[in-house]
């Protein structure tokens, strides 16, 4: 890590949704958050976030107790619990550069956060590059995403850009997420379809706390190298039906793991079932599509780029789709001159 001090203590990121093909559920250690298990990913064309950090004398009350740094999203407040983990993200920024100014934050999505699509991680991706950028610091690859990960653990798989792996240490140091194959190699695509923009009931970060009461946990964990393995060894293949089986497989498996745990998760709705028997139709009509699902209601369905219009058209006739975002796989975490403020 390089102290490079500036006069401008101000800077902006945009930062990509990544969608894991293997899924993250589980931690070893909650505070640093690393994961039980490693998994593969592809970084998102069209799930942004863009964030802007400025830090600032400006921003100090009057008295030391009234300091209190300003975060905004979407133009709007935050809910006090995500406040806080913004905050004591930019605490960890504050000791790595010793600055000791509050900050204002402001920080907006494309697309609907709390909702399944990891809004989380491209939050706290984008919020590390621009407060390590504001505070005048130059940072790896490796340390940005091992820094974001302290904030939410996906977001260090938002760094990187294209086809990612999240390497599953068992240090703080050895967790971090590096591209596998660039952005350019698969022509495939991420077709996300939206039912609904309202918050899921119980968070991802709250959810990973009780995954181990599932009595399948440990099997689960078991397999999960070999699975991360059949991944990269299909998307160096460019496998698309191989890996679509995998996919969806991996996504069934993980949801069992959420709907046997104490307290159990259920994040599905009816669109979300009604859209994943849908891939198996389209299928037997000649159309390779396959699905998967995180920890929401909205779903993500994966076809070979020559095949996004002939998806697109056929979601269309479904019912309560309100919103269909295509992604390819796209660029990590990087600086903008556009700042929010």
């Amino acid at each position: 890590m390089n102290k490079v001090r500036t006069s401008v203590l101000k800077a902006t990121a945009i930062a990509p949704s990544n969608i894991a093909f293997s899924k993250y559920w589980g931690r070893k250690d909650n505070i640093l958050r690393l994961p039980a298990n490693g998994s593969i990913s592809m970084t998102l064309s069209d799930l942004l976030t863009t964030t802007t950090v400025e830090f600032s004398p400006a921003y100090e009350r009057s008295s030391p107790s009234d300091k209190k740094d300003q975060v905004t999203i979407n133009g709007g407040g935050i809910e006090e619990g995500e406040e806080m983990r913004v905050i004591k993200h930019l605490d960890r920024v504050r000791k790595l550069s010793d600055i000791n100014f509050k900050a204002k934050v402001a920080s907006k999505n494309n697309f609907p956060a709390g909702t399944g699509l990891a809004s989380s991680a491209s939050g706290f991706a984008a919020l590390t590059l621009a407060a390590i950028s504001a505070a005048g610091l130059r940072l790896s690859d490796k340390e940005l995403s091992i820094l974001a990960r302290q904030g939410s653990g996906s977001a260090c798989r938002s760094i990187p850009g294209g086809f990612v792996e999240w390497l599953n240490g068992d240090t703080s140091e050895t967790s971090y997420a590096t591209q596998i194959f660039p952005s350019d190699y698969w022509d495939i695509a991420d077709v996300v379809a939206i039912f609904t923009e309202e918050k899921k009931e119980v968070s991802s970060s709250t959810g990973h706390e009780a995954a181990q009461s599932s009595p399948f946990f440990k099997t689960r964990i078991a397999g999960m190298k070999q699975k991360n393995e059949e991944f990269k060894r299909f998307i160096k293949q460019r496998n698309f039906e191989k890996f679509g089986q995998l996919l969806e497989r991996e996504a069934l498996e993980f949801h069992a793991i959420t709907l046997t745990q104490n307290p159990y998760l259920i994040y599905w709705t009816a669109g979300t079932l009604a859209t994943m028997k849908k891939t198996a139709v389209l299928r037997n009509k000649g159309l390779p599509v396959y699905f998967t699902v995180d920890t929401g209601q909205n779903i993500h369905l994966f076809v070979e780029g020559k095949n996004i219009k002939r998806l697109v058209s056929e979601l269309k006739k479904l019912e309560g789709i309100k919103n269909i975002i295509i992604n390819k796989p796209g660029e990590g975490t990087r600086l903008s001159e556009n700042h929010l403020f």
